[in-house]
């Protein structure tokens, strides 16, 4: 998988990504048919934890959900490790335990710890060579050649963009394979990030965040190899609930609706009808009294 996901970032065309926090929204964006899913580190916070991305998840966590979510689907999931939890020693334990829990694609940022949302003000990078030395760790460290490392640079804020810029180059040519220059705050940084760094990007989309919104052809004219839209999935979820929530409170029925899945959609989107199946085909006459013990088991080898 991480090779034809390598292969599929590297055509020339853009790859829109959805952000998921959970196993069913990542189910959700393959079942809409998006080619990869971006686990993200603000909607874990947000959903897990209940509180905003400043850096209180651990790599435990964060690796906890990748295993779950990469359980529950096929696509490829690019996955959000924010600082690489310390220095580059721990960035090269992060992508080590990161791709044995099943990413395709791993993102260290150069913010400074605690780490802030990237279209958050008040942010602080580390210098430039530090993130350097992280991204050469996490290339050696990662067992699959094929295993993507995404360098993203938080200078904007703090340095301007030329300096954001001049980062992401010397963070791909310290071996990443994708660079992601954070928050741009206009079309025209937009475009000067796409003509003065070299190799695959990403551009992300924040409803509300710094950074405007283009039509997918424009990213495209402009060579972005991946448009993300980290947040968009938690805060659509957000609004439905609490709309939903409202009305409940207010007229104390709800039982059908557009915002309202059905009972077998729901069913449907957990795969409730493999498990069903899966359940027959083990099913057995045999009473549980009769199934014998591990110590009969282990005569009856002998």
């Amino acid at each position: 998988m991480r090779n034809r996901f390598r292969r599929t970032v590297e055509s020339g065309r853009t790859l829109v990504v959805p952000g998921a926090a959970n196993a069913l929204t990542a189910r959700l964006i393959e079942d809409a048919g998006f080619p990869a899913t971006y686990i993200t580190g603000a909607g874990v916070a947000n959903t897990y934890l209940g509180v905003p991305d400043i850096g209180l998840l651990s790599l435990t966590e964060i690796a906890s959900h990748v295993a779950a979510i990469g359980g529950a689907v096929e696509t490829p999931l690019i996955v959000d490790a924010d600082t690489g939890f310390g220095n580059a020693i721990n960035t090269w334990h992060t992508v080590r335990t990161l791709e044995r829990a099943g990413a395709a694609a791993i993102q260290l940022e150069d913010q400074t710890f605690p780490k802030r949302c990237g279209h958050f003000s008040g942010k602080s990078t580390v210098p430039a060579e530090e993130m350097a030395d992280k991204v050469r760790a996490a290339v050696e460290a990662r067992s699959d050649p094929d295993l993507l490392i995404i360098a993203r640079t938080d200078a904007r804020a703090e340095h301007g963009l030329d300096e954001a810029c001049r980062r992401a180059r010397l963070y791909r040519d310290a071996g990443a394979d994708i660079t992601f220059v954070e928050a741009p705050q206009s079309e025209r940084e937009i475009e000067i990030v796409a003509a003065d760094v070299p190799g695959p990007k990403v551009l992300n989309i924040v409803q509300g965040g710094k950074t405007p919104a283009l039509p997918l052809e424009r990213v495209q004219e402009l060579g972005f190899s991946i448009l993300l839209y980290a947040n968009l999935p938690l805060l659509a979820s957000i609004h439905a609930v609490r709309g939903v929530l409202e009305t409940l409170k207010a007229d104390a029925d709800v039982t059908t609706g557009p915002a309202i899945a059905t009972w077998a959609e729901r069913q449907a989107t957990v795969h409730a009808p493999f498990f069903d199946d899966l359940s027959r085909r083990y099913e057995t006459a045999t009473p549980t009294d009769a199934v014998p013990n591990r110590n009969e088991i282990a005569v009856s080898n002998r």
